[in-house]
């Protein structure tokens, strides 16, 4: 097996890494440090939670280690999709580059320019950014981009799903066309092999693990739960599993608070982590999940990329998350550098077709278990109300399991009155009155023969404006309520 010291790095960043506590590189790190210390391109692809970051950042730092850079003009650039990635790169160069003498930058936004300007006025050896923050900085005469050596595209998938990749082609083009380029992702869809191809010159191409394949010492598992019970069968998950901490995550972010209230009220200690949020909570929710203060983070998919926690114990997935990627994401929070942990996927209402895209994806079937209590209340109408209502429970379908019926009273069976009269027996008008209030206007009854010439029941050219409403629109302007 080979340890660091085979694969050529300073004696300084040696030191570095044996104080974090590593000996041996994982199997990315082992294949791409050699092949970016020879100043070749890398297309990597490898598991979430495999050590994607140290396998740039060693080698990046044994290149950057002989010269200086000059004011305003970095000699490396990193791109990162969102904040949080980009300040644990950040915080990777400073820990592994200790004891080398070399400087960074972090550029995001959310948060003032100032100091970000005035690291730049000093000069940095490695610059690691958003594209947004990037690109406005430069547009602003900040930065000049001619003397970058080394560029790095990381998670090259998420910036594809997050509508990147116009600034990463606009960026990549101001820069020199003689330059080193890193290409990491967790997953290698034909799109992203097809961009990588745009950025990339004779690539050494670095591959660990099948594309979106998922960590085997993860433990998945699939509960299918009623959607107005998810937060029951989740507190209970809780308690019964005794965790230490986990993620729980929900495909929106306004779902994200009243999940943290409910938790709250039930006595556990959650933060949230979304997009929304302002910089400085976002930074110290992380912080706070980080050190153990709070056990359970409620999140975004903003959490699900690149985050380096180590001793997660679990995580949630509150949502199927629509995109089959995502999952695989979102469980590499859990189970990372060899250890052990586990996986919960909360099924209900219309999920199944997204649990198949997931397996499809995976090529692995996931266990599903039952939670006591639970599984006896998926009857079919529920899952047929929530088909009517929406995934989110539109319409009333996802609280309760009501809907559109609690407004129609009590339920007649007349089966149970084979002889009763035929009066009793009629059919019961349609429900016209319980569809939605747009109906009405859609609905092709004949409208009231009139006298020819005559009036608008007798308003003449005065047609009040409630009554105009009413009047019925021509076909082609109907079009617009099929949605």
């Amino acid at each position: 097996m080979v340890d660091f010291k085979e694969l050529g790095l300073k004696p300084e960043l040696l030191r570095a890494i044996e104080e974090r506590g590593y000996t041996t590189p994982t199997p990315i790190q082992e294949q791409a440090i050699p092949y970016v210390l020879m100043s070749r391109d890398v297309l990597g692809c490898a598991q979430t939670g495999t050590g994607k970051t140290a396998a740039f950042t060693l080698p990046m730092l044994e290149i950057l280690s002989n010269g200086t850079a000059k004011a305003r003009m970095p000699r490396s650039l990193i791109l990162e999709p969102t904040r949080e990635l980009a300040a644990q790169v950040d915080e990777s160069f400073k820990k592994y580059g200790q004891y080398l003498n070399f400087t960074s930058a972090l550029l995001t936004g959310g948060k003032g320019m100032d100091d970000q300007i005035k690291k730049l006025d000093r000069g940095v050896d490695v610059l690691i950014a958003t594209p947004g923050r990037m690109l406005d900085l430069f547009e602003r005469g900040e930065i000049l981009l001619h003397d970058i050596k080394i560029f790095v595209i990381d998670e090259a998938d998420r910036m594809l799903d997050m509508g990147f990749i116009p600034d990463i082609e606009k960026i990549a083009g101001l820069l020199p066309r003689l330059r080193q380029t890193l290409f990491f992702s967790a997953t290698m869809p034909p799109e992203i092999r097809k961009l990588a191809s745009q950025f990339l010159m004779n690539p050494k191409e670095v591959s660990v693990a099948p594309p979106a394949t998922t960590a085997e010492n993860v433990k998945q598992f699939v509960l299918r739960v009623p959607h107005s019970r998810k937060r029951e069968a989740l507190r209970a998950i809780l308690q019964r599993e005794q965790l230490k901490n986990a993620f729980i995550f929900c495909n929106r972010k306004r779902d994200i608070g009243a999940l943290v209230e409910s938790l709250t009220r039930h006595g556990f200690s959650v933060v949230a982590l979304h997009g929304d949020l302002p910089q400085s909570k976002r930074d110290e929710a992380l912080e706070k999940f980080r050190a153990g203060v709070v056990p359970f983070m409620v999140c975004s998919d903003v959490a699900a990329r690149g985050l380096d926690i180590k001793g997660v114990d679990a995580v949630f997935n509150f949502d199927v998350p629509f995109g089959a990627d995502d999952y695989v994401h979102r469980i590499g929070r859990t189970g990372r550098a060899g250890a052990e942990g586990k996986s919960f996927t909360f099924v209900s209402g219309d999920d199944d077709r997204l649990l198949q895209n997931i397996v499809s994806l995976i090529k692995k079937e996931i266990e599903e278990i039952k939670l006591e209590g639970f599984a006896a209340d998926m009857p079919a109408a529920p899952e047929q109300q929530d088909r009517r209502g929406g995934r989110h429970g539109r319409s009333g379908g996802g609280h309760g399991g009501k809907g559109r019926d609690r407004d129609r009273g009590p339920r007649q069976d007349h089966r149970k009155q084979p002889h009763a009269p035929k009066e009793a027996r009629e059919p019961r008008p349609a429900p016209i009155q319980h569809e939605p209030i747009r109906e009405p206007r859609e609905t092709q009854q004949p409208m009231p023969q009139q006298p020819q010439g005559a009036g608008t029941v007798g308003f003449g050219n005065d047609l009040p404006n409630f009554l105009g409403r009413q009047k019925p629109r021509p076909p082609e302007s109907r079009k617009e309520d099929t949605f």
